[in-house]
């Protein structure tokens, strides 16, 4: 990329808005930023007299959601760019140098998806050399992959490192105008409370960035304290993985074929490499998705949660090449969509609830197979989150093992799975409806390169014994109850509607009330987790949902 650190002074030729407040945040934008795209938006909306859009963009910040800070990229301080990620290093420097008195000595992980922005000078790639220059401008070890991964590898790096924690540049499934921030803790799992509070307060009082280094791209190649944990990390991955890989033998003679889509982000290679380590010939690639794009340009929508819509090119691939399954990552792999072809001509697209009801029946199955003693099951334990399917809860009464919910977020699975391993205990299978997945334990957060390759062998599996994926299903409801749910969203992007419409919800008919039916289905009880309220309690409160820990 080109030099894009302008001008200074620019900001001295700015005009006034009007607004004394607003006024202020404008000169500090341009006096701090040296990006000379993102500067320019700034004068451009100055110049055009944009007063709303300006607010938006330069009076609030960002804060951490259930995958970190996400927001658009482009000028503003509730943006992605280089300012804001720059303060955000600073803010995390600021108080990882508290919390951990090793910390100069045990450093940090930075990796990045395929993202980018032309006009605002933005890319992922560039924005992880910016997060590790402002830890190396403090001497602080920063391990840096000199390529894209898939996000899955940052946590898993961290752990195998001894990292005091972890930066990813991505925003995973996200429109392509957006990118994002996800830490990760020295455990492995994401951020949760109280750290991630403590970080945007430090990031509040590190808003200026310290030095001309921090801008300096070059340092990282410079720098005798950046490493470049790839190569160790994808051969060490590689390795671990095959402890999931329970018939190898029956995978290299698997007559099924299978067709990968990585929905033109970073998945391509490493599940061909999942694959091989699992004994199968290597997916066939969708060849318009196979290469990173940071514009999506052959998909409506870079979310497989989608369905069939945003999979077109993959089954008409698998049509063609007479393959049954369709596995597809999402942009930064950490997410996988399975469609399977129907005994017709229709395919069947697994909800991420349906595919869990697999997985998880796939995963005891196997460690019940090693582990014949029925006693064992008792340090074995599945996870969900609360608004997932309670498929698991059945399979725990049923067959002896524990079963646990969690708060919306794979960060709150991460750090349960970290408590339980602290016991002695054992977290076999983990997942979020959103097509989220963990089998065994490999690392804390979710992943759609592990889950692609093991929903291969079962499906390899299953073909061996004459089954589809759909009876298998099929056969699980049977014996463990028939599970079904319909998961849908709308996007709302104005607060005050969003307030109003829950509003409404708890007091329906009348004050802390909640509706009674819907769709003129009788509804049976509500939860509402952010109120504490769960009908089905005697005492009407809601509990049984684990928050986890952030140490």
């Amino acid at each position: 990329m080109e030099d894009i650190n302008g001008d200074l002074n620019a900001n001295s030729r700015c005009q006034s808005t009007g607004d004394p407040q607003l006024d202020k945040a404008v000169h500090q934008w341009l006096t701090w930023d040296k990006n000379q795209w993102t500067r320019a938006q700034v004068e451009s909306l100055v110049a055009a007299n944009r007063l709303d859009d300006l607010r938006k963009r330069l009076c609030s910040r960002m804060s951490f959601g259930t995958a970190g800070l996400r927001a658009p990229m482009g000028a503003g301080f509730n943006r992605i760019n280089d300012l804001t990620i720059i303060q955000s290093t600073q803010g995390l420097y600021a108080y990882l140098s508290r919390y951990f008195a090793d910390f100069s000595s045990r450093g940090v992980v930075v990796g990045f998806d395929t993202r980018g922005q032309e006009e605002s000078g933005c890319s992922s790639e560039r924005l992880a050399k910016l997060t590790a220059a402002v830890m190396l401008s403090r001497d602080v070890p920063v391990h840096l992959f000199s390529a894209f991964v898939p996000t899955p590898y940052v946590p898993y790096a961290v752990k195998k490192l001894g990292a005091a924690a972890g930066v990813m540049i991505t925003a995973s499934h996200n429109p392509k105008e957006d990118n994002g921030y996800k830490v990760y803790w020295s455990n492995g799992a994401q951020i949760s409370s109280p750290h991630d509070k403590e970080i945007l307060r430090s990031i509040e009082e590190q808003l200026e960035p310290w030095s001309s280094s921090c801008w300096d791209e070059e340092l990282v190649e410079n720098s005798s304290m950046r490493t470049d944990p790839l190569t160790q990390i994808n051969s060490c991955y590689m390795d671990e993985l095959s402890s999931l890989c329970f018939h190898r033998d029956l995978n290299t003679s698997c007559p099924l074929k299978f067709v990968h889509s990585s929905f033109q982000g970073v998945g391509h290679v490493f599940v061909q490499q999942a694959f091989q380590t699992f004994g199968f010939t290597p997916p066939i690639p969708v060849p318009e998705q196979k290469d990173p794009d940071p514009n999506f340009s052959s998909v409506r929508c870079p979310n497989p949660e989608e369905g069939e819509s945003v999979l077109e090119l993959s089954l008409l691939l698998a049509e063609k090449e007479n393959a049954r399954i369709v596995l597809a990552t999402d942009p930064d792999a950490d997410r996988l969509a399975v469609a399977e072809k129907s005994d017709g001509c229709s395919w069947k697209v697994f909800t991420g609830n349906e595919l869990a009801a697999l997985l998880g029946w796939w995963m005891f199955f196997n460690w019940k197979e090693a582990h014949p003693d029925p006693a064992d099951s008792q340090k074995v334990y599945m996870l969900a989150t609360t608004v997932s399917s309670k498929i698991l809860r059945a399979f725990a009464q049923i067959e002896g093992f524990h079963f646990e919910e969690t708060l919306p977020g794979f960060k709150w699975i991460g750090n349960r799975i970290h408590e339980l391993s602290k016991t002695g205990n054992s977290v076999i299978f983990s997942f979020e409806e959103s097509i989220g997945f963990l089998c065994g334990n490999l690392v804390p957060d979710k992943d759609g390169v592990s889950s692609a390759a093991v929903v291969a062998e079962m499906a390899a599996y299953l073909h061996n014994k004459s089954l589809s994926l759909n009876q298998q299903l099929h056969n699980i409801y049977q014996i463990y109850g028939c599970h079904v749910s319909k998961t849908s969203y709308v996007i709302c992007n104005d607060p005050p509607t969003i307030q109003k419409i829950f509003s409404r919800i708890r007091n329906f008919d009348s004050e802390r009330s909640y509706p009674k039916t819907c769709g003129g289905v009788r509804i049976i009880h509500v939860r509402d987790v952010t109120t504490g309220y769960d009908s089905s309690q005697p005492d009407l409160r809601s509990r049984g949902v684990q928050s986890g820990g952030g140490a």
